[in-house]
């Protein structure tokens, strides 16, 4: 399925949805969400969000969702079945204890890896037309932030990469992003110009985002989670989504086994 382009969400279908699923038991259902659906229910109906198409598969009254992504954000979501198995996943995200690494398309050829130590904050009033945006920021409402950007290939003025952040700041790879010159791709809050987000939300897709993003959503992808529980780490694991694929192949002339190549090192 498409990404919607609109405020407007196009409905899950349920066989596309089953493809989705990385794994599934008793405990857990672990999904590789796409860029364009929201994790929370909406006005929509439950076909509409991830949570209400994992309640229709399910049929439980109740889920556990462990970490959410944003809408555009795709990647691996975690849902637990049952409390007990929440508490432990949340808890270890709370604790530290959890790894996380995200593949992102980032602007420009990044040729060593960058380590930004630099506290964020939600953006002061009067600082700009998005108020949902966040910043590097020395004040009092700022917190620790800490990410590592690590290229795996680049050329033709971008760069594939491995993400890890350390901490799990709002928004915190792409105000780390912004901040150190190498913007991710077909982001429309921290890009180019962020009226553009404006734009988006209130028209959908415009002949103006066409013609200053190069890809339809940021190019952010939680790609791997490791748990590293006393009695041993559990690992997941997501493969990118089609549309980043398609960027590397189209935009930096990369080809399949190039890009499996780089993303398999992602996983070391």
């Amino acid at each position: 399925m498409n990404n919607p382009y609109g405020e407007e969400a196009p409905l899950v279908d349920m066989t596309d949805f089953t493809n989705w699923i990385v794994q599934e038991d008793d405990s857990l259902l672990i999904v590789n969400k796409p860029g364009w659906l929201v994790c929370h229910p909406s006005k929509n109906g439950p076909m509409s969000s991830l949570v209400g198409v994992v309640r229709e598969y399910t049929g439980a009254d109740k889920l556990h969702l462990v970490a959410r992504l944003d809408r555009e954000t795709s990647g691996l979501i975690v849902f637990a079945k049952r409390p007990a198995v929440a508490r432990k996943f949340q808890m270890a995200i709370q604790n530290r204890i959890v790894k996380k690494a995200y593949i992102a398309l980032i602007e420009g050829e990044l040729q060593e890896a960058r380590h930004v130590d630099l506290p964020i904050a939600r953006r002061r009033k009067g600082g700009g037309p998005v108020i949902v945006k966040s910043e590097v920021s020395y004040d009092r409402s700022s917190q620790d932030a800490v990410t590592d950007f690590i290229p795996l290939l680049s050329q033709k003025g971008y760069t594939l990469c491995r993400v890890q952040p350390e901490t799990g700041r709002k928004h915190q790879i792409r105000v780390h992003a912004e901040e150190i010159k190498h913007r991710i791709v077909g982001d429309k809050i921290y890009g180019p110009d962020e009226t553009l987000y404006i734009e988006f939300i209130e028209n959908g897709w415009t002949e103006r985002l066409a013609a200053a993003l190069p890809i339809q959503r940021q190019a952010l992808h939680c790609h791997r989670y490791d748990f590293q529980f006393p009695e041993g780490t559990v690992s997941f694991t997501a493969p990118l989504q089609a549309d980043m694929l398609a960027f590397c192949e189209n935009h930096m002339d990369l080809s399949a086994t190039e890009i499996t190549a780089a993303v398999g090192q992602a996983q070391q």
